[in-house]
This record gives C-alpha cells, structure tokens and sequence, in this order.
C-alpha cells in the first residue's frame, strides 16, 4: 500500500491521469519509489510535449508538427498509464532519464 492507501500500481497509473498536475501530487504526497518515478516522468514527458506543441502552434510552417505531437501525447499518455498499472516502470526514451535524474534530486 502506498501512503494514499492505494496500490502502488493504481497510484502510479493515476500520476499520468492529469499529466504534470497528478504527477506533482503523487510526487509531493507518495514515498514510495516506483510512484515517485512514474509521477516524476508524468511530470517531465507531458511538460516537454505541451512546451513542443506550443512551439510548433504558434509557427505557422509548423502548426501540422503540433495536431501530430497531440496525438502522440494521447498515445503515450495511454500507454504510461496501462504499463504502470500493470507494474512496469517503463522509461520513455530520453525523458525518461531525465526524470530518474531529477528525482534523484528531489
């Protein structure tokens, strides 16, 4: 049981719900490492790709960039909350190092 009472694999599934709102949440409240790391790479991942797709929205030349990151952030977001609530702690490429490297940090 993690500190909200919940599974750790239900917690870190509902650390992606929000994005980086859950993923600050489950950050600030769970001790538990295998949520800290899946609130800490929410967190990171769905930063970086609303910052992207900011950028390309605001380029004209780039605006198709931005509906293409939309749709994979919807994929992903899918994806990191099916594998936490089965108990994997999958890191996205990249980012996903970020984050191990950040909440080391914190």
């Amino acid at each position: 049981m993690a500190e909200t009472g919940l599974k750790k694999t239900t917690s870190g599934a509902l650390a992606y719900v929000l994005g980086p709102v859950t993923g600050i949440i489950f950050l600030v409240i769970e001790k538990d490492p295998f949520v800290r790391f899946h609130a800490m790479q929410s967190t990171v991942v769905f930063v970086a790709l609303f910052v992207l797709q900011w950028i390309f929205g605001i380029t004209i030349i780039l605006f198709p960039l931005s509906a293409l990151i939309g749709i994979i952030s919807f994929a992903l977001w899918l994806i990191l909350i099916y594998k936490a609530w089965q108990g994997e702690q999958w890191e996205v490429p990249v980012l996903g190092k970020v984050a191990k490297d950040l909440l080391k940090k914190v």
